[in-house]
């Protein structure tokens, strides 16, 4: 596996990986690698020839008050746990190296990056959408694997690659699960043991959700008010949303209907911890 720090160098190396006609696939992270990160490098080893991952702790996208300086960094670790997961090419740079200047060019997606993660971390998907469009032109891959915990990432992401003509085929990968359904985040670690047991209430309150859904609930309303009653037993959980919406618009679903592709996702903090969690569903 190459480790490389500059842009130049990463399309330097590229450059030889495209002339041999190979198809690259590129997987973007934050770091503190964890399975759900290496699941999406087994993805894109088994549809790419040639598998770039980047980590880069993106200051765009983190808010005055947000966790940007505590963030979990292990470069060492993550590098042993990227090379031993096949990837090829790890793109490490530094926040001087991506944003040598005051950046003046920002990419915003309007009303997908609004609701949901959108009402309280004014300028996020902002951040994330001008890394990951800066980062697809150092790599220019032809594929990009993204996991579906980050739902609305995912949708604004799919957003850019439309509108701006990015040639880049987005490959949505499934969650990635603890065995008690808490969906693996570099967060997690910032939970205490109780906290860690309270957090699984977010997926149980998805698969209630999906039984409500079995069960023929076809008001929004009505399964929203169930999940908000079970994740409010837990002492130690507060809600910052639970939300039924129509995916990826992300538009408001009150009735629901066959055909309607949905998204349920929650938002709940535990302590300092904000975590997230969602479920697509298309109903039949």
């Amino acid at each position: 596996m190459i480790v490389l720090s500059k842009i130049a160098e990463v399309r330097n190396a590229l450059r030889q990986v495209r002339r041999a006609d190979k198809r690259i696939g590129f997987v973007p992270t934050m770091g503190y690698l964890h399975e759900g990160h290496l699941q999406l490098v087994k993805t894109a080893r088994e549809q790419c020839d040639y598998v770039v991952m980047s980590i880069f702790v993106n200051p765009l996208q983190f808010g005055p008050n947000e966790d940007f300086q505590r963030y979990p960094r292990d470069l060492e670790r993550d590098r042993r746990r990227a090379e031993a997961a096949g990837v090829d090419l790890l793109f490490a740079p530094a926040v001087e190296e991506m944003y040598p200047d005051k950046v003046l060019t920002r990419v915003t997606v309007a009303q997908v990056s609004e609701p949901l993660c959108g009402r309280t971390r004014p300028g996020h998907f902002d951040g994330v959408a001008t890394v990951v469009t800066k980062l697809f032109q150092i790599v220019q891959p032809d594929a990009a694997f993204f996991g579906q915990k980050d739902a609305q990432q995912l949708a604004v992401i799919q957003q850019v690659v439309k509108d701006l003509s990015i040639p880049v085929e987005i490959v949505p990968c499934p969650t990635v699960r603890e065995p008690d359904g808490l969906a693996m985040s570099s967060r997690n670690v910032y939970l205490s043991p109780e906290e860690r047991t309270q957090a699984t209430v977010l997926y149980r309150s998805l698969q209630l959700a999906r039984r409500l859904l079995a069960a023929g609930e076809r008001r929004a309303s009505a399964i929203r008010a169930e999940m908000v009653r079970l994740i409010e037993a837990e002492p130690l959980a507060r809600i910052e949303y639970v939300e039924v919406v129509h995916f990826p618009q992300l538009t408001e679903a009150t009735t629901l209907a066959a055909g309607d592709q949905l998204l349920i996702a929650v938002a709940v903090r535990f302590g300092q911890t904000r975590l997230i969690d969602n479920l697509i569903i298309k109903l039949d």
